[in-house]
């Protein structure tokens, strides 16, 4: 066993209950891998578990956790002493179609996460990282990077051409943007402030649209589309954006639903649902080999994550704090 530091979140939660200590860590057995975690990336999903608590039980918080393989158990040979590795969301989920509703297996959730320094874990809980990515770039990858690529290119088929819509400056959104550019589609962004805004023009966004200035802003993305609307949008906003989202996509469009920053009990016309015969799509990150694609996809192109922020992993509360003032562009990182 190795002893090494970690953060715990103490029942009931909340960021004052977050606190240093220390995590065993087991040699590797048959099929196991042990990670030097040297990142991990802050996710709204984490916010919540650190808000709401894990339980009755002591839980290291963190879904997305990058670093280096120190050693490798009997039986391992997808992986070398030295492999620059990613954590993956779903550990179980290694391929095919959706089979899990909960997040019984996620790390920093059901189970303990990557806010500490070194985890023996299946191999199966790891990708390679992109080749000359940083820890901290590849942290951001597990749960935003994953959810863009697969609401765009799994679920949407997105094509050449087509037009994406992303709903605010997070880090799911500001993948999409760099995702859908580099497959040649046309990007729409919105935010509520202007130098968001700007900094979304820098990245790349063909338009931008101030939804707070603008409350019809689902008409204007229309009018900037020809009348036609979006073939993709990533909705992240939950109940108040849901409405203007519906009008702003096209006929036979494609809605990725994948957040409700917002709420999620929202009330919503399913006649222009009907009528405008609009696909759907709910989705929690994706599967080992979904990951795996986009890590392929990576390496083929000049793709970098945007980082806001780093904060030491000591500062995770301040991190926390950080997010919800909702100041950042991107992925807010820990260094551990």
């Amino acid at each position: 066993m190795i002893a090494s530091k970690a953060i715990y979140l103490d029942p009931p939660g909340g960021l004052d209950c977050l606190v240093m200590g220390t995590a065993e860590t087991a040699v590797p057995g048959s099929g196991e891998i042990t990670v030097r975690i040297h990142a991990s990336s802050l996710n709204y999903h984490d916010f919540g578990v650190v808000s709401r608590g894990a339980g009755p039980a002591r839980r290291i918080p963190m879904s997305d956790g990058a670093g280096v393989v120190t050693a490798v158990g009997p039986g391992v040979t997808e992986f070398s002493v030295g492999d620059h590795v990613v954590s993956t969301f779903f550990p179980t989920w290694l391929d095919g179609e959706p089979s899990l509703s909960d997040f019984a297996t996620v790390p920093g959730d059901g189970v303990d996460g990557f806010a500490r320094e070194t985890v023996t874990l299946p191999s199966t809980a790891f990708t390679l990282a992109p080749a000359g990515y940083s820890h901290a770039e590849a942290a951001t990858l597990t749960t935003a990077g994953l959810t863009a690529w697969r609401a765009l290119f799994v679920d949407g088929a997105l094509k050449p051409g087509e037009t994406v819509l992303v709903l605010g400056t997070g880090g799911v959104s500001v993948f999409a943007q760099q995702f859908a550019k580099a497959a040649g589609a046309t990007v729409i962004a919105t935010s509520s402030s202007d130098d968001k805004l700007a900094r979304m023009r820098d990245l790349g966004a063909d338009h931008v649209v101030n939804y707070r200035n603008d409350v019809q802003w689902g008409s204007t993305v229309r009018e900037l589309t020809g009348g036609t609307g979006v073939d993709h949008v990533i909705e992240v906003g939950g109940a108040i954006t849901f409405d203007q989202t519906i009008t702003a996509v096209r006929t036979g469009g494609h809605v990725a639903v994948i957040g409700a920053l917002s709420g999620a009990d929202a009330p919503f016309n399913v006649r222009q649902i009907l009528r405008k015969q609009v696909r759907l799509t709910g989705l929690l990150v994706g599967s080992r080999r979904h990951q795996m694609d986009m890590v392929r996809a990576l390496n083929a192109t000049a793709i970098r994550p945007v980082i806001d922020r780093h904060f030491c992993l000591q500062d995770i509360a301040d991190a926390f704090r950080y997010q919800t003032s909702q100041q950042h562009v991107g992925k807010i990182v820990l260094e551990i």
